[in-house]
């Protein structure tokens, strides 16, 4: 735990991590998250700028929205919660919003990128949490390619990433719900829910032998996970940055690369042609054998 320590302290010296901003997407009120319609948010934050635009009642029970946006600095941010009228509906021309007052002053605060406290117009202060609607722990959830980046606190020779499909599902450990397997076997993974390493995902890499050589541990929301890794759970001190590169359909999660298309079959003729012209002439290492006999 010191080293780990001493490592987050020297990132904070060199600037590399010194605050976050809430990850984007859909946020809610822990207590109201009850599977019934209700209110909620979205939040993003590019640079300095947070926008949030949230969706509610009114006193009167119809649906309306705010919209606020201003600095976010030191993981808080205070603005307007602003209202508009007039705007464009569906089926209708062009139409632009106008101001409309607005309902007071939103105030939030966040203990990491996935959770934070809010507090509303004529209200106290609230927890909020990322809204995760797809992903629990069950083995099924961590299906795909993940992308494993870990950067070592003595040498960057000793930065590793590693790179592989989770897709087959076996037994389970007495720590979690389900361990999920590469193809070849040489990583597996588990949402570990009892245990020191609770509310963890933990993979291991083994080698051609059985033995286990490394173990990450790290928590995630939808697509992005950060946490550690090392030669062994007692030795998982690298600092580690974990990516979904797939989810469990196969389909991209980037931004810009997507699944590469079918493959159309090659041409019967092409391949025939090929293969007797690989055929037709001695490989290079029967040639060589040859001339030293």
């Amino acid at each position: 735990m010191l080293k780990k320590l001493m490592i987050l302290g020297a990132l904070l010296t060199a600037g590399v991590a010194q605050a976050f901003v809430p990850q984007a997407g859909t946020w809610v009120v822990t207590s109201e998250n009850n599977g019934q319609p209700g209110r909620g948010f979205g939040l993003d934050v590019q640079d300095t700028t947070l926008v949030m635009q949230m969706y509610a009642y009114d006193s009167s029970g119809y649906p309306t929205f705010y919209l606020t946006a201003g600095r976010y600095a030191n993981e808080r941010y205070t603005g307007v919660l602003n209202k508009y009228r007039n705007g464009r509906y569906f089926g209708s021309g062009a139409r632009n919003g106008t101001p409309d007052g607005d309902a007071g002053v939103v105030s939030m605060r966040f203990i990491s990128g996935t959770k934070g406290y809010i507090t509303f117009p004529n209200e106290p202060e609230k927890e909020i949490n990322r809204f995760s609607f797809a992903y629990n722990t069950e083995p099924n959830s961590l299906r795909g390619f993940w992308l494993l980046s870990a950067v070592n606190d003595q040498s960057a020779a000793n930065d590793r990433v590693d790179f592989f499909k989770l897709e087959r599902i076996q037994g389970r450990s007495d720590y979690g719900t389900g361990i999920i397997n590469s193809t070849d076997n040489q990583y597996a993974c588990e949402n570990l829910v009892r245990g020191p390493n609770a509310g963890n995902v933990m993979c291991l890499q083994f080698n051609t032998y059985g033995q286990s050589i490394r173990t990450s541990f790290f928590q995630y929301s939808v697509n992005d996970g950060e946490g550690f890794a090392g030669r062994s759970s007692t030795e998982a001190y690298d600092m580690l940055i974990a990516r979904r590169i797939t989810n469990s359909a196969a389909d991209r999660t980037g931004l810009v690369l997507k699944n590469q298309e079918a493959a159309q079959p090659l041409d019967a003729d092409l391949v025939k042609n090929a293969m007797n012209e690989a055929a037709s002439q001695a490989a290079g290492g029967t040639k060589a054998a040859a001339a030293t006999e």
